[in-house]
């Protein structure tokens, strides 16, 4: 691979730091995130410039703009500590995740109240069937009996006995 010349490199290097400022401030292009791939593809040079290289021997040597990258992440990270969100798409992952979570202890919390009715609603169920029982069996007993007289049938419009109205 043939080498750049300095003025190459430096025009490369204020193409980087311009896309870094870019992206840096939330200027993102459709598609694309805040991240390396994105910077390089914005700045118009190779991804593999901003990582190590190996030499013949096996050593390895920085990347000619690996010092880019690394400034790139170091500012990344500073805005992200500080509480600045870059990547919109990284602010609405974060608020959906809140959101499901939000759900999640409301299904919870349904849930529980569902079951709690549903007790509720079994144990008045059963002691209705119960009262209904016992309405019945004295009912019959009382017939059985023969000595219990019926009420006279109220007219329309009057208070029953005891009303204090």
């Amino acid at each position: 691979m043939a080498r750049i010349s300095a003025e190459t490199r430096a025009r490369n290097e204020q193409a980087v730091r311009a896309a870094m400022d870019r992206l840096l401030k939330g200027d993102l292009p459709p598609g694309g995130s805040c991240d390396i791939k994105t910077l390089a593809a914005e700045a118009g040079v190779t991804r593999t410039a901003f990582y190590p290289k190996k030499n013949r021997n096996g050593t390895t040597r920085p990347g000619p703009y690996q010092h880019l990258a690394e400034e790139f992440e170091r500012r990344l990270r500073a805005l992200q500590e500080a509480g600045e969100v870059v990547d919109p798409r990284i602010a609405q992952i974060e608020r959906l995740k809140t959101k499901v979570a939000e759900l999640k202890e409301r299904l919870t919390e349904r849930d529980e109240t569902v079951a709690e009715l549903t007790a509720f609603k079994e144990l008045a169920v059963s002691r209705l069937a119960a009262q209904h029982d016992e309405i019945g069996r004295l009912r019959e007993q009382a017939a059985a009996l023969g000595n219990v007289r019926r009420l006279p049938a109220t007219r329309p419009g009057t208070a029953p006995y005891g009303s204090c109205s």
